[in-house]
């Protein structure tokens, strides 16, 4: 486990990625033992980067059968690695999932999932990608499935904590555009423009949310 925090690089498998995993992974899971169902599921994760949060999490799951995606497919061996090296047989192969390309959102399978979850990815994505990823969790969540999103955000155009708008100041002095913390009320917006709404609002440790949308 990396112990100090790595220079800011957001690329999925950079040593800062695996820094902030490393420090989430375990709150994460604890909502996610709330939440998810007792019964046989599918769950997809939006972005699964190096994949390691979704076999992180599948040991404690046995009842539920988990899709990786990502838009890099770079990512993919890195991902069937830590899959092979943990003995995950229930996390699937990845699949090319780009939130930006509607004609990528038809699951191979078919099948509606139970729920989808993201993790750390609006600090440095822009938040029109908010549009796509509620359209897609709309077309391929079950009625009573969920999407959460974890994150650090703004609320209602305000930080939650001053480390929080020191950390969103960071991120715009590197001059990324997209960078920085987005605001609550935009997610909100692009979900009702798609037929979900904010269910619950959860503060996390280290000044972070987990935001859970459900289908109105």
């Amino acid at each position: 486990m990396i112990e100090e925090r790595p220079p800011l690089d957001p690329h999925p498998l950079s040593d800062y990625v695996a820094w902030a995993g490393n420090r989430n992974k375990e709150p994460i899971l604890e909502v996610l033992k709330e939440k998810f169902p007792e019964t046989e599921s599918h769950v997809l994760e939006f972005a699964s980067g190096s994949g390691m949060h979704i076999n992180f999490f599948a040991p404690h799951f046995r009842n539920v059968r988990f899709h990786p995606s990502d838009k890099d497919e770079e990512t993919f061996e890195n991902i069937k690695k830590l899959r092979d090296e943990n003995h995950n047989t229930n996390v699937e192969e990845p699949v090319k999932l780009d939130l930006t390309l509607p004609e990528t959102w038809s699951n191979p399978k078919g099948q509606l999932f139970d729920a989808i979850y993201c993790i750390n990815i609006f600090q440095v994505a822009p938040i029109s990608i908010a549009d796509g990823m509620m359209q897609c969790a709309s077309k391929l969540l079950k009625d009573k499935g969920f999407l959460l999103i974890y994150g650090p955000f703004q609320v209602a155009g305000t930080f939650s904590t001053a480390s929080n708008e020191e950390f969103h100041n960071t991120l715009r002095s590197v001059g990324v555009e997209e960078w920085g913390l987005k605001d609550i009320t935009d997610l909100n917006r692009a979900a009702e423009a798609h037929g979900l709404i904010l269910k619950e609002r959860i503060s996390m440790p280290a000044n972070n949310f987990c935001l859970i949308y459900g289908k109105a």
